[in-house]
């Protein structure tokens, strides 16, 4: 007894004086009304143009954190900030247990958060953060010498968007990895440089503004999209602009990463970036098993910085996320963050258009279908730091594969909002019609044989998931962005009529038994009719 009574108070002793990471949240932000009047304090004019464009209207979510509570957290007995998110109202702080449970006794915290979340005994539950269309189209078609990197580019039909000159120009994305070196020196990355196509960026892990070092892992996933050496390597997005930030510490393992991520994700929003591309996930192997993540929080909600990418999305940015390189562990399922709700998470295949064994599958804990797409993750072409060309496998390559193509029919409508390049991407994939949890809705097709016109025709409308089980969404474009459906027995009997939306075009069907039911839409001068099966 006394062995284990040792033992017990030794583990005790730990768990009250060991270091943890947290998050503090704070209540309101009492400088909102001031950043509103002035905003530019904060964001860039590209940020609020994006935000007019999709008239998304500022909130307060878009205002800096206290910093008078910043300064308190600061001066605070053992408590050290690494790192801030305005989105969240919150700070990562490390401290011991008993200095962090200290803070719930200033007015303005809000709730105490621990990584090591069997310090969570209480407190409550994180809430989930909720016109005509013209383009010109070039009549000069242009042959791009892609070398060994076509494939990668032609299983997605993107060729046929660079053929017509819509190669990511005017579109900014930024990419959170691990680093950047080479990237100022190798030959690939020439087109970016002399273009001053890289706009900047930051090691957040540092805290210092040489983002040009640290792991090579950004320069390969930079490569894929950036990258221009004729009859080599041409990247999905070869004349997009780039924001490079460093948010993965490579030595290291810890819930700080995700908080970094976020912070990055802010700069970007405030920068006026589109895209952001994530090749890093967040599930276990931490260095301390403690901050792991389980299966059960892989439902978009609870991990930071899915809660981050999600906000991300709502300010009008289009996220991308890699699925992971789990499938053949014994957890195979995606990580963060991938598993948030508007997150596209992609998948790999192989150069036949095969699942990598590899890829990690879904659902998200919540039963959504997870990963949303597919691009080529097995033997991507890519470059090194030094420029030489090669291959490599991951969901690493697959993810920015896809997001250069995203930049690039974006370019080609430049008025559509990320929720309507979002779903033009899902509806064009090749299993839209039939998802499941290993290929997603399936592999895009970014073109068609002719042109542009006719990609935006094949998937201005769309009905998902069908067969489906609870719900059902209606995809459509149209200048009101308002529809009615009806959905019929087979003897005809009126049983659902709603009004939707672009903002909810989603239709329960709760009421309905299972079996075969016909739907009638109406929007403006589209009429479709179809069936739908209830499973």
């Amino acid at each position: 007894m006394k062995c284990n009574f040792t033992l017990l108070l030794f583990l005790l002793s730990f768990a009250v004086f060991a270091q943890q990471d947290a998050w503090v949240y704070f209540n309101g932000k009492p400088n909102s009304q001031t950043f509103l009047a002035n905003p530019q304090t904060e964001l860039s004019q590209k940020a609020l143009d994006r935000r007019t464009a999709q008239n998304i209207a500022l909130d307060v979510t878009d205002a800096p954190v206290e910093t008078s509570y910043i300064n308190q957290i600061t001066a605070s007995t053992g408590i050290t900030v690494k790192a801030q998110s305005k989105w969240l109202n919150a700070l990562h702080i490390q401290g011991t247990q008993a200095n962090i449970n200290a803070l719930k006794t200033l007015s303005f915290v809000s709730k105490i958060e621990f990584a090591d979340k069997t310090l969570n005994t209480t407190g409550k539950k994180v809430s989930e953060a909720k016109t005509n269309q013209t383009h010109k189209k070039l009549e000069t078609t242009i042959d791009y010498a892609y070398g060994t990197s076509a494939n990668q580019i032609q299983m997605l039909n993107g060729q046929v968007l660079h053929q017509q000159n819509y190669t990511g120009e005017g579109k900014i994305i930024a990419v959170l990895d691990a680093g950047f070196p080479g990237v100022n020196t190798a030959q690939p990355f020439e087109n970016l440089r002399n273009n001053n196509r890289i706009l900047g960026g930051y090691d957040y892990t540092n805290r210092n503004a040489n983002f040009y070092t640290g792991g090579d892992h950004g320069t390969l996933v930079l490569s894929t999209m950036g990258g221009y050496k004729e009859n080599s390597l041409i990247g999905t997005a070869p004349n997009a602009s780039y924001y490079l930030f460093i948010t993965e510490i490579d030595a290291l393992e810890n819930p700080l990463e995700e908080s970094l991520w976020v912070e990055a994700a802010e700069k970007a929003d405030a920068l006026g970036v589109d895209i952001i591309t994530t090749s890093l996930g967040y599930f276990g192997d931490r260095d301390e098993p403690r901050y792991n993540h389980t299966y059960s929080d892989m439902n978009g909600i609870t991990n930071f910085i899915s809660r981050g990418a999600e906000i991300a999305f709502s300010k009008g940015i289009l996220v991308l996320a890699s699925a992971g390189n789990e499938g053949t562990r014994t957890e195979k399922h995606i990580g963060s963050p991938g598993d948030a709700v508007s997150v596209l998470t992609v998948g790999s295949v192989t150069a036949t258009r095969d699942r990598s064994s590899f890829s990690s599958i879904g659902p998200s804990y919540d039963g959504r279908i997870k990963p949303e797409i597919m691009a080529q993750g097995t033997a991507s072409v890519v470059s090194s730091t030094t420029g030489a060309i090669g291959t490599a496998n991951g969901t690493s390559f697959s993810c920015p594969i896809m997001a250069g193509m995203a930049a690039s029919l974006w370019q080609a409508f430049p008025t559509k909002t990320n929720k309507q390049i979002r779903q033009m991407i899902l509806a064009s994939s090749d299993r839209f019609t039939t998802p499941d949890n290993n290929y997603g809705y399936g592999i895009p097709n970014f073109g068609t044989a002719l042109s542009v016109d006719d990609f935006i025709a094949e998937v201005s409308f769309s009905v998902y998931p069908n067969p489906a089980k609870t719900s059902v969404t209606f995809s459509f474009l149209n200048e009101n962005n308002i529809a009615s459906v009806t959905i019929y027995s087979v003897l005809g009997q009126k049983l659902i009529e709603e009004k939707i939306n672009n903002s909810n075009p989603v239709v329960s069907l709760q009421s309905l038994q299972s079996g075969l039911y016909f739907y009638s839409f109406d929007a403006d001068n589209l009429h479709k009719t179809g069936k739908i099966i209830k499973q």
